[in-house]
């Protein structure tokens, strides 16, 4: 979300052409504009009666340098460059750096990045206190309050800054259904965002996001804590050596999927068409690559927010995921439970098996009965042909879901009997035209269905 898409009108004409998360980068703007977006958000989710999701975005511990003298001064090869802690206007000798703990926890021969990488630098000395002396090896135009990242120095700040809190107060308040943490160094991150959630009585899920070298180490605990993962290889990219990327990314896909938790790929994704009509051919490949590696969701941020034809945008990149997930190879990559003493055992049993019955039939849906969303994002991971409706009593859980590839949710809180409760999924996916006479429904619930338990049961039903 920014500038360029709220107006409600063409917010509603990209809602309308496929989006289904709304982002809000807490990193920029005030509260008060956020809310605004939030606002027309949720009008028009009323008018559509579509579960358009909210993502509030974390700034997390971003490093950066203060104001420039004139915006920007030029730096050029072997120049030395002194950061300092002490607020100042930088100039060619010396920059403010934010980062207060810098001279602390840098050593020397590591390096300073800055400008997602545009200018390199290397640590020559530090004093400890509050400078440290730098030799820049790649030189160019240096700009004001642009991002610094260190690949190689563990920082020290921690995950959740003073301003992470103050805006997360802010977006548990106003009811977002997933909190981007930004550079997640480990599960213990997630565990203690979790810990401020569960505390201020909220239901919004984590997304963590994985551009931090410590966070590839940790990746496979980090996995299991998070409610789902974003790959933002804007930092990542800078983070580590860009050519890693590309494989890095489909390995968390992969992973991902394999524990049933969402996972978006964002940065870059369709960057020309923050002042083009239409993408590089690179850039509908990069879509069409994340797609076919088993992406839940692309995102867009400039593109939308700042650029010029926010409409066009999803419209394009709506047709390039069109395109792909018309290809077979995309579909059915069950992953059956290994472990029966996994408490999920018996409910992920049931949904592999459900999966292969909707292939072997060709089933033109897929039903569960979810208070939590597990058996919803379970049956979504492994890529059924076959739509995935989730029905539930839980209404906060339908926005929630619009993140998972291939959900779409009901609010339903009839719980008379399993029988029942079928014949009514039968009955409205027939009505809202998504099945029709002689097809195939494959049906997973628990029994008995008003306690609400863990999946237990598959019914085959055919449509009459």
């Amino acid at each position: 979300m920014g500038p360029a898409c709220q107006d409600k009108a063409v917010l509603k004409a990209m809602i309308l052409q496929g989006v289904d998360v709304c982002r809000l980068n807490l990193s920029h703007g005030a509260h008060t504009e956020h809310l605004a977006c939030i606002k027309l958000i949720e009008e028009i989710r009323k008018e559509t009666g579509l579960p358009i999701g909210i993502l509030a975005d974390l700034q997390g511990p971003k490093l950066r340098i203060g104001n420039i003298e004139n915006g920007a001064i030029e730096i050029k090869k072997d120049d030395i460059l002194t950061f300092t802690t002490k607020e100042q206007i930088g100039n060619a000798e010396k920059v403010y750096m934010t980062y207060q703990a810098f001279p602390k926890d840098v050593k020397v021969g590591e390096k300073v990045l800055v400008d997602d990488g545009k200018l390199v630098l290397e640590v020559i000395a530090t004093d400890k206190v509050c400078e440290v002396q730098t030799k820049v090896l790649h030189g160019g135009l240096l700009k004001s309050k642009k991002g610094v990242n260190l690949p190689n120095t563990k920082i020290s700040l921690n995950c959740l800054t003073e301003k992470d809190l103050i805006d997360l107060t802010f977006a548990l308040e106003n009811k977002v259904d997933w909190v981007g943490l930004s550079f997640v160094r480990s599960a213990r991150d997630i565990i203690e965002l979790k810990h401020i959630i569960s505390e201020s009585r909220s239901t919004a899920r984590v997304v963590a996001k994985i551009e931090k070298p410590e966070a590839i180490e940790d990746i496979d605990f980090i996995i299991r804590e998070t409610d789902a993962v974003m790959v933002a290889r804007g930092d990542l990219g800078v983070e580590i050596p860009m050519e890693k990327v590309p494989r890095l990314q489909k390995i968390i896909v992969e992973k991902c999927r394999q524990n049933a938790k969402p996972v978006i790929i964002a940065t870059q994704m369709m960057e020309s068409m923050i002042e083009n009509i239409s993408p590089t051919r690179a850039e509908v490949n990069d879509v069409a690559n994340a797609v076919l590696d088993g992406a839940d969701a692309v995102m867009l941020s400039g593109e939308t927010s700042v650029g010029a034809h926010p409409i066009k945008v999803i419209e394009s990149m709506a047709k390039i995921i069109q395109e792909v997930e018309s290809d077979p190879k995309i579909y059915h990559h069950e992953t059956a439970p290994v472990y029966v003493t996994d408490e999920r055992f018996m409910s992920d049993s049931i949904c592999f098996s459900a999966v292969r019955i909707a292939q072997r039939t060709e089933a033109k849906c897929m039903s569960t009965m979810t208070f939590s969303g597990y058996s919803a994002l379970k049956l979504s991971s492994q890529r059924p042909k076959a739509l995935v409706f989730a029905f539930t009593s839980n209404a906060e859980l339908l926005t929630k879901l619009s993140l998972a590839w291939g959900v779409y949710g009901f609010f339903y809180d009839k719980m008379v009997s399993t029988d029942h409760t079928l014949e009514d999924v039968q009955y409205l996916l027939k009505k809202n035209g998504f099945v029709k006479q002689g097809d195939f429904i494959v049906n997973t619930a628990s029994m008995p269905i008003a306690t609400k338990g863990k999946t237990n049961m598959i019914k085959l039903t055919q449509v009459s």
